[in-house]
């Protein structure tokens, strides 16, 4: 499973994680996909322009629910990538043994920066955070196919 984290799970992990399963699944590559927050409010839905930008790219998040990152969630991943560093750092907090399997989004793509937040932005902020996303996302899949080794 590849875990996707932000800080509430409302905009920017669950924009990657329903991404990452449709590029995923283009790629041929079988896997899990879920997203958490290292401040989440459990069962929180999805930021309206989160799910209008999702469903043009074909996309689902209606029925997203926020969930917070734990122990087990950690454990069940094979790999966690988190929108900034920051959010990385949190879930080495919680789970030290976890060092090796998470990165930054950016960093495990080897490019770009940490994805910004767009909550409480308009949707030409969703907009361009969902395209940020994909284009780390593109950078990534090669990785994946590859045994999800950095």
């Amino acid at each position: 499973m590849i875990l996707f984290v932000c800080t509430g799970n409302t905009c920017r992990s669950p924009m990657a994680a329903v991404l990452a399963a449709k590029m995923l699944r283009a790629a041929g590559i079988d896997c899990a996909v879920q997203s958490a927050g290292v401040h989440a409010a459990p069962e929180c839905g999805a930021s309206t322009h989160a799910i209008t930008v999702m469903q043009e790219e074909e996309c689902d998040l209606l029925s997203h629910r926020a969930q917070r990152v734990s122990p087990e969630l950690v454990q069940a991943s094979q790999l966690i990538l988190a929108m900034t560093s920051a959010h990385s750092a949190a879930v080495l907090s919680l789970c030290p043994d976890a060092r090796g399997k998470v990165f930054s989004l950016y960093e495990y793509a080897q490019g770009g920066q940490d994805v910004s937040d767009p909550f409480g932005g308009d949707y030409a902020v969703y907009r361009a955070c969902a395209t940020q996303i994909k284009d780390l996302l593109a950078l990534c899949i090669p990785k994946i196919k590859n045994g999800m080794t950095q």
